[in-house]
């Protein structure tokens, strides 16, 4: 009984950790700063994250359109390589599996005048239909 709930206390800690970890994970600041002397410009990038839900995801384009609240027009992300997009678990998840009116929380970065996002963490679970059709052929003697 004791071991039991001790178990319970300590996953319960490593769970709180590791959410904690993830969130600061995220932060990111941005720092442009100008020599003087030499002139050199030296530029980080600041990432912020936006819950709400994906509008549209065009295939083969760049970018996917975002509401982050019912009565906000959706606003164009665009999305690279290095865009990663995973389930409420953690787990990668594919560009063909995401779907219009999906809850998620995007990490963005803004370059230039276009906003990148980095990461898509869905708030549901991806549910992947698979379709199979069989056919029987008879053939009377």
């Amino acid at each position: 009984m004791k071991q039991t709930r001790l178990m319970k206390i300590l996953t319960a800690g490593m769970l709180c950790a590791a959410a904690l970890g993830l969130a600061l994970a995220q932060q990111t600041t941005t720092t442009t700063t100008t020599d003087p002397v030499t002139g050199t410009t030296t530029t980080a990038q600041t990432t912020t994250s936006a819950a709400g839900t994906i509008v549209t995801n065009v295939p083969d384009s760049d970018y996917i359109t975002f509401r982050t609240a019912p009565d906000v027009p959706p606003v164009r992300y665009y999305y690279t390589k290095e865009t990663s997009i995973l389930d409420p678990e953690g787990h990668i998840v594919t560009w063909s599996a995401i779907r219009p009116d999906m809850p998620a929380t995007i990490y963005y970065t803004t370059v230039g005048d276009r906003v990148v996002v980095r990461k898509v963490v869905l708030a549901q679970p991806v549910t992947v239909y698979k379709h199979e059709e069989t056919t029987t052929t008879t053939t009377k003697p």
